[in-house]
């Protein structure tokens, strides 16, 4: 594997905490995963970027790394060919391999001999590189109103380094724009055998013509006539699941009425009981009226004289 300076991978500073490593390893993972970054070298990219955090995010693996380089034992130096220091060190030298037998008065040296117990173990002991966790995915969907209330199941197509792949989501009754439904596992996968992260779903609600939601409960708009809010009257009113039901109208109701329908609203997550559908009355006036309907009303008006702003303002 050719060499490259993790710092610089990272595109952090030799003295950055490990918290900007960690954040830079975030931000770089997004950027260059086959999934999302289709350009050439995303993938060459994507493993560097791994390389350079498995190393940098271990104590003791950067504590070696800063003081031998690449060539420190369970380090990635050139496969197959002697160990180098140009660019691995401060002041190496250039890249050509080192040859001991001039160091040391001929014979083969092992390099774990050399630099003896500085790393924990002795010449057989291989430094294992840690697991890591995959990256979370998030994204979003639109799903319709009904399916929002009631539940029901939502088909995800992704699209996963060139390949489609189809995931049928479960989405819980009640959930509101803005609600994550969390797929197990099906993230980034994870680095050094890690296992992979978790696809966050992030919910938004589509609207619907006639029904709008506050909190756990439902409204929805009934027309009515003047007559029928002024003498009483049963009406039909649609639900979101059970089809039209009978409301009964009381004399006298003005525009903007409430009538609670219980039990007929969301499903709470929490408690697993359900909100209200509230009938909210609107009176519609007629646009014409003929010669004997408004002479009617007229009378209405003498016969019953009513001021609903005397003394309002």
């Amino acid at each position: 594997m050719a060499k490259h300076d993790y710092y610089k991978t990272l595109g952090v500073s030799k003295t950055a905490s490990a918290e900007e490593i960690r954040k830079a390893h975030k931000k770089l993972s997004k950027k260059y995963h086959p999934d999302v970054n289709k350009e050439k070298d995303a993938s060459e990219q994507f493993k560097q970027v791994q390389e350079a955090f498995d190393v940098l995010s271990d104590t003791e693996k950067r504590q070696q790394y800063d003081r031998f380089g690449q060539v420190f034992p369970g380090g990635s130096g050139p496969q197959g060919q002697p160990f180098n220091w140009g660019g691995g060190r401060p002041g190496g030298g250039g890249s050509g391999p080192v040859d001991f037998s001039n160091l040391f008065g001929g014979g083969q040296i092992d390099l774990e001999q050399i630099l003896g117990g500085a790393f924990g173990g002795g010449g057989k002991r291989q430094s294992r590189r840690a697991a890591h966790r995959g990256e979370d995915v998030e994204v979003e969907v639109e799903i319709p109103f009904r399916t929002a209330v009631d539940g029901g199941k939502y088909e995800l197509n992704l699209d996963r380094g060139g390949q489609h792949e189809n995931l049928s989501v479960k989405i819980p009754a009640g959930v509101d724009s803005g609600s994550l439904v969390r797929l197990a596992g099906q993230g980034h996968p994870g680095a050094s055998g890690g296992p992979a992260g978790d696809l966050l779903v992030r919910i938004r609600v589509a609207g619907d013509p006639w029904f709008r939601r506050e909190g756990n409960n439902l409204l929805v708009d009934v027309p009515v006539t003047i007559t029928e809010a002024t003498l009483g009257a049963k009406v039909e009113a649609p639900t979101l699941s059970e089809g039209t039901v009978v409301v009964t109208i009381p004399p006298g109701t003005s525009s903007g009425a409430k009538l609670r329908l219980k039990g007929k609203g969301v499903i709470d997550r929490s408690t697993k009981e359900r909100g209200d559908l509230f009938v909210i009355v609107k009176i519609v006036v007629p646009r014409k009226l003929g010669e004997r309907a408004q002479q009617l009303l007229r009378e209405l008006a003498e016969a019953e004289p009513y001021a609903p702003r005397g003394g309002l303002w």
